[in-house]
């Protein structure tokens, strides 16, 4: 975070973007644990930070970063609208006060695994946030995702990124919600129809 708060301040236009993309990386990721820490104490764990997600998780960051550096040494001109990387900025915000907020309100019933076994704690939550989205936590990392590449102005990341996030929580809804309706039965099948996904064109496991 460090690092990336010297670029922004001290480092020539076109990079003070990638300084801006660091500090939101950095944020994202420590934030994650802490507020872990407060909702759900009894799961946190080093693995809280979510750095080691995936491969696919760091392949797409280096991916990121390579088009950036490539973009800007060959098409410098391309990185200077400023407009574009600022709602970049003002993306990755908004993802990451709905996602931060989404855990916060399911507080012990929020984990970052998919459970296929009902604990104690675990209730529906179909307040604040989740009285919009059935999975907030989601469409917060979606639109962050996505925001990360604009403040980058990657154009193929952009598309990229957009697209295996969709595939991603497409999959990864479907099997969550196919657990909720084994466990909440015909209250989760009551709050799917009231309440979508949040994410465009996302249905998740429905009944018929």
């Amino acid at each position: 975070m460090a690092a990336s708060v010297l670029v922004v301040c001290f480092a020539p236009a076109p990079w003070q973007q990638f300084g801006v993309y660091g500090c939101f990386m950095a944020f994202f990721h420590y934030s994650e644990f802490l507020v872990i820490a407060v909702a759900n104490p009894r799961t946190l764990s080093l693995d809280s930070f979510m750095l080691n997600h995936s491969v696919h998780y760091g392949l797409a960051a280096a991916a990121s970063w390579i088009e950036f550096g490539l973009e800007l040494h060959f098409l410098p001109d391309f990185k200077r609208y400023a407009h574009i990387w600022l709602v970049g900025v003002a993306l990755c915000t908004f993802g990451e006060i709905v996602r931060k907020t989404a855990i916060i309100t399911a507080g012990r019933s929020f984990t970052h695994l998919v459970q296929d076994e009902k604990h104690s704690d675990h209730k529906l939550i179909t307040h604040g946030v989740y009285a919009y989205s059935r999975h907030p936590s989601y469409v917060g990392w979606f639109y962050w995702s996505i925001g990360t590449q604009l403040i980058l102005m990657n154009p193929l990341c952009i598309c990229i990124y957009a697209l295996v996030s969709w595939l991603f929580f497409h999959d990864r809804i479907y099997v969550e919600e196919y657990s909720l309706l084994y466990f909440f039965q015909s209250d989760y099948a009551r709050y799917q129809k009231q309440v979508p996904t949040g994410l465009p064109f996302i249905k998740g496991y429905l009944i018929d």
